[in-house]
């Protein structure tokens, strides 16, 4: 045969404008009779160039997508850019230029690569998140939630980062630190706008049970809302008679409870040490915990701290006085941000207790031989006539009833998850459409007056407020019920809020007079496959559940949950090490693409390992995988050459021997492929099969019919299609002269996977010690005397006696000996 050069650079453009010329991975929203899938990978930030993570987590959707299609969907795979917000903006600062236009270069270099990998998206639906055809829904949504109660604003202690200048909800503080530049978070007092995401905790809780996600996820979504049963307390301070409510699981203890403790975070802290002797003591304190990790606060063993307030609470159950303290180990997160402590009965306060010199009261008898703090249950004690001497269990009950009759509390349910934070004062973001009337006060903006633009202006640097408050000519505006001057509201959209909702938007992207149409989103959504990283467990796939799940109550949408089915993508490593910018170790794909062509950087990263874990890069594998890729193409050169293009062997035409040896590989390939890519995505395990195949076809080459190499090696071209579609394409149309894409997926003929001898493993005592071929029909009494007869078996068994002979009829024969 004679040599041929595998250029894939050539190839790849070749089928890469064909596709482009053709829209061939457009899908229109007409109605038919074929199954639709809708398949997603999580839109990229486009700030700075893509990254190897890029490459991994659109080569996952993009082979699920291809395989969908040609297993007879209409598959819609679309594309965008998550453009606004601190990514975006940050790097804007970084090169020194406007965020649009910082922005817009970034979404060129994605589009670039995108296409140059040669993914296969629906081009049709593209758009970025900043930009107002798409901005103006995301405004629109905002007032239909406004006006339902479901955004709100109110003044709010939040998380500030000094450095970014700007708020940033709970879940985008880790350890304390701002999560985008790691600056230590503070604690400010500002007017917020909230979602009312806690309306929501129980269905995004029941409704975790109706979506096909990892396991690990789904812990952390149902841990971050965190919901516990219990009865909220009403403690009243005792120097103005402000109310501060508590949730407790234990109210049976509230006889017990000797001193207040407030979380750092909480909203009246710096407010009750204003002006106070203690102000500089708590402020200090306030600031210094919130560098410290969860984690750290949590830790059972380790010293407790905390600073006194000053101030004294009345315990609504006896009326006591006690003393109010704030302490690092106290979580806002978890009830409302206080607690009542009760020494006797709870390690960390009887910790805190001794540490301070408070009173511990024992108030649930455990016996003589009970240890403080004690955990267990038992009779009351120390706490009211009424009350001695019940089963603690009891009187819990009892006790509820009596708060609830006596309006000092109620039965509760608490929830870990608080609203969503979604104020932020940077310009780099969605405008919220309120403004502030001084007759009127806070007016929405109306529908057919969106989207409210986003102004251009030349400072953009973050500054403690939003730099849009210094554009004067674009905040003064009229209010839209009376006509008189009016303020817009200068903070804009977090930018999660873009992200809660694009999905929807892809379905009916070109449509200038709503949103969507109901019938088409209907129609597409929820999405059957989603493709992401699971550092977006919590934020992201949680706030996009609350949006779907409001606009749904809305009547806008049927769905209840965005994404039917959740696959995370493992991180790609560099020796050992997560990749990133400060580590100076990230790598690109371009080099690598320019170097072997797309089709082997889109092979190797799914080829690495299992695609859910992490996956170390390394260049001899690359090589390795173009090598193979390369070999393929080059064993379909030349058996074109020597059939020409025709149709592919049917398996009742293949005779004996090789020719027999070489089909059944190729529907063992079938069915290995089909099987790996149908239930568990395992792409590495379905490469490594086609590999075989390669191999296969090129030991048996020239002992087989050419009909029969032929059919081998255009099965491989359409097997790998999913991962290396340049190659795939470009082998297959030399072959048939058909367009693999829009051929069905091939079936394994299962027949010809049964084999008529098959090997055993032969075992003495649970160790290997040979193997022997055997028929599939053959008896256990045959396998035991085949077994028996090979030397090395009789060496470990000679001489022994054999208690027991175990046989798995086509697998095993283990021979129990002592």
């Amino acid at each position: 045969m004679a040599e041929h050069r595998y250029e894939p650079h050539e190839i790849e453009r070749k089928w890469q404008e064909i596709w482009e010329r053709e829209r061939t991975w457009e899908v229109s929203n007409d109605v038919d009779g074929a199954p639709r899938s809708y398949v997603l990978e999580m839109l990229p930030y486009p700030s700075g160039e893509p990254h190897m993570g890029h490459l991994k987590n659109y080569s996952v959707g993009d082979a699920v997508a291809h395989f969908r299609r040609r297993n007879g969907m209409r598959v819609l795979h679309p594309m965008g850019y998550d453009a606004f917000g601190l990514p975006a903006e940050n790097n804007a600062i970084k090169t020194g230029k406007h965020p649009r236009v910082a922005t817009e270069e970034s979404i060129a270099s994605f589009q670039r690569q995108f296409r140059s990998w040669g993914i296969s998206i629906d081009w049709s639906r593209e758009f970025g998140t900043h930009e107002p055809r798409y901005y103006r829904w995301t405004q629109w949504i905002f007032l239909q939630l406004f006006e339902r109660g479901l955004a709100y604003r109110k003044e709010a202690a939040v998380n500030w980062c000094p450095k970014d200048a700007t708020v940033l909800a709970n879940e985008q503080v880790i350890d304390g630190h701002c999560e985008r530049c790691g600056t230590a978070v503070e604690l400010r007092q500002l007017e917020q706008w909230f979602f009312r995401i806690t309306d929501y905790a129980d269905r995004l809780l029941d409704d975790l049970e109706t979506i096909d996600w990892p396991q690990n996820v789904v812990t952390m979504q149902r841990n971050w809302i965190g919901r516990s049963e219990g009865a909220e307390v009403t403690f009243s301070e005792a120097e103005t008679g402000r109310d501060y409510s508590v949730f407790t699981t234990r109210p049976d203890t509230l006889f017990g409870a000797t001193f207040f403790v407030m979380a750092p975070e909480h909203p009246d802290v710096l407010r009750l040490a204003a002006g106070t002797e203690h102000e500089a003591a708590v402020r200090e304190y306030v600031n210094t915990v919130l560098t410290e990790s969860r984690e750290e606060r949590a830790d059972t063993d380790r010293k407790k701290t905390g600073v006194p307030l000053g101030r004294s609470v009345i315990n609504p159950v006896n009326g006591e006085k006690i003393p109010m303290y704030v302490a690092d180990y106290v979580l806002m997160e978890y009830g409302t941000g206080a607690i009542m402590a009760v020494p006797g009965h709870d390690e960390r306060d009887f910790d805190f207790a001794t540490e301070f010199g408070l009173e511990i009261r024992q108030v649930v008898d455990g016996g003589p031989d009970a240890e403080l703090p004690y955990s267990g249950d038992g009779p009351l004690i120390n706490s009211a006539p009424e009350f001695d001497g019940i089963h603690n269990r009891d009187a819990l009950e009892r006790i509820v009833d009596w708060l609830d009759r006596e309006g000092k509390g109620h039965r509760s349910i608490n929830y870990r998850l608080r609203d969503w934070l979604l104020s932020r004062q940077r310009y780099w973001g969605c405008p919220i459409p309120i403004v502030y009337c001084a007759e009127h006060g806070m007016v929405p903006v109306p529908e057919d007056q969106l989207p409210v633009e986003l102004p251009d202006i030349q400072d953009y640097a973050p500054q403690g407020k939003s730099p849009l408050a210094a554009a004067e000519d674009w905040v003064n505006t009229t209010c839209p019920v009376c006509g008189g001057p009016a303020r817009r509201e200068t903070d804009t959209m977090d930018t999660f809020v873009d992200s809660s909702w694009y999905f929807l938007r892809y379905t009916d992207a070109n449509n200038d007079e709503a949103a969507w149409d109901k019938k088409v989103l209907d129609s597409w959504t929820p999405v059957n496959q989603y493709v992401g990283g699971v550092e977006h467990a919590i934020l992201h796939l949680m706030y996009a559940r609350f949006f779907v799940k409001a606009l749904a109550d809305l009547g806008l949408m049927e769905a209840q949950e965005p994404f039917k089915a959740l696959f995370t993508q493992g991180m790609i490593t560099r020796d050992g090490a997560k990749m990133s910018k400060s580590k100076g170790n990230m790598i690109s794909p371009a080099p690598y693409v320019e170097r072997y062509g797309a089709d082997t950087a889109r092979s190797y990263i799914l080829f690495i390992g299992p695609p859910d874990q992490d996956a170390d890069w390394n260049d001899e594998g690359v090589e390795g995988v173009h090598r193979f890729l390369a070999r393929l193409w080059r064993l379909g050169t030349d058996v074109a050459e020597q059939t020409g293009q025709q149709a592919l062997l049917g398996p009742l035409e293949v005779p004996e021997g090789d020719d027999l040896e070489l089909m059944r590989k190729a529907h063992w390939a079938i069915d290995k492929v089909t099987n790996d890519m149908a239930g568990r995505f395992a792409f590495n395990t379905a490469i490594s099969a086609v590999m075989e195949l390669v191999n296969e076809a090129y030991r048996r080459r020239d002992n087989v019919s050419s009909g029969t190499l032929h059919f081998a090696t255009a099965t491989a071209a359409s097997l790998v299609f999913p991962f290396a579609p340049h190659t795939a394409a470009d082998v297959y149309e030399r072959l048939t002269g058909d367009r693999v894409w829009e051929t069905p997926w091939p079936d394994a003929d299962l027949s010809l996977l049964e084999r008529d001898v098959v090997q055993v493993v032969v075992q003495v005592n649970g160790k290997l010690r040979d193997r022997v071929e055997a028929s599939t029909t053959a008896t256990k009494e045959e396998l035991e005397e085949l077994a028996r007869s090979r030397p090395n078996v009789l060496a470990h068994i000679d001489g022994k006696q054999v208690v027991k002979v175990i046989v798995v009829p086509s697998k095993l024969v283990n021979f129990v000996v002592r």
